[in-house]
């Protein structure tokens, strides 16, 4: 059990996971800018575009190297993890949006300069929030690293 706990929360397999989600987060937001102001594509279509283009890419590169070393080899396991993945990652968006959603909901305002950074300050909160499940369950339901 302390081995699965240790891998769990592996540093170097979080540091990877972190990496790939800041490769991922690049490939989102160019789809999303492309879609949007090459292809005159609604924001917020363009936006799910680019969230899906950026779970393949993220699965892909987990699957290669963050979780290398975990799951069954082949095209119908890897196939089963890509759906599994992109059901995670769905939940994360999920949280996400009300994480942004309950902390604009409240009465704070952290004004600096003019500007009120309440406005943004839940957004990279959302993100370390999705982050963190992400991880937690990418980790135990996609590539099954506890059960080891």
């Amino acid at each position: 059990m302390a081995d699965a706990v240790g891998e769990l929360f592996s540093g170097r397999r979080f540091g990877q996971f972190v990496s790939v989600g800041a490769l991922g987060a690049v490939f989102d937001l160019t789809v999303s800018t492309v879609l949007t102001v090459w292809f005159g594509v609604l924001a917020e279509v363009a936006k799910l575009a680019g969230a899906e283009v950026a779970i393949v890419v993220m699965f892909l590169v987990n699957d290669r190297w963050t979780f290398a070393d975990e799951g069954a080899s082949g095209v119908f396991p890897a196939l089963r993890r890509l759906l599994k993945s992109n059901l995670v990652r769905s939940g994360g968006l999920a949280l996400q949006f009300a994480v942004v959603r309950v902390l604009r909901q409240q009465d704070v305002s952290v004004v600096v300069a003019g500007f009120d950074f309440w406005q943004v300050i839940p957004l990279p909160l959302a993100i370390l929030a999705s982050m963190l499940l992400n991880y937690v369950a990418e980790s135990l339901l996609t590539w099954r690293v506890a059960s080891s």
